[in-house]
């Protein structure tokens, strides 16, 4: 067993394979951590410029897989009927690599932010894997934080190649 395996406490399957990431996701009922992640022009932005707002953090290893490219798809769709919310997509995709996906597929109801080089993300967030071929790219998950900065839901996908639950995302926002 690797040092890594030791310290991580979340395990999710990857290409049919347990792995680990490296921590925990925060409990629902706290504050969610402030992270700054890297919109498309290379400009930090970080979570508490959304105080005020509802936000949807849809997690995901890269847009360049069928799943997270749906799930993307998915939330832009559902914003589009929600008020006051953002949908901020994270992964470790390169900001230029997200924009261009956003832009072909004519997504604009969701906000694609990178954190390729977030300390903070991966420190206070739990979802980084840490052993396998997905080593290093976020896993999948969703958290939803209320206009106070509070996490109101959250789910760690089990299986990364399997879609989120949107709907128990969407009617906490209700």
């Amino acid at each position: 067993m690797s040092l890594n395996s030791v310290l991580a406490q979340e395990r999710v399957i990857t290409r049919g394979v347990e792995v680990s990431t490296n921590g925990y996701m925060p409990e629902v009922g706290v504050i969610a951590p402030d992270f700054s992640a890297t919109d498309k022009g290379m400009n930090e932005v970080s979570l508490s410029s959304f105080k005020g707002k509802k936000v949807i953090l849809n997690i995901f290893p890269s847009l360049d897989t069928p799943t997270c490219a749906l799930s993307v798809r998915q939330f832009n769709t559902e914003a589009a009927s929600l008020e006051n919310t953002v949908v901020l997509c994270i992964s470790k995709d390169l900001p230029f690599a997200q924009s261009r996906f956003c832009s072909t597929e004519g997504l604009d109801r969701v906000i694609p932010l990178s954190v390729f080089r977030s300390e903070d993300f991966e420190k206070n967030y739990g979802l980084v894997i840490t052993e396998g071929p997905m080593r290093g790219l976020t896993t999948r998950a969703v958290i939803v934080i209320d206009e106070t900065g509070k996490i109101i839901y959250r789910q760690l996908v089990k299986n990364v190649s399997e879609e989120p639950d949107y709907q128990k995302a969407i009617e906490r926002l209700k």
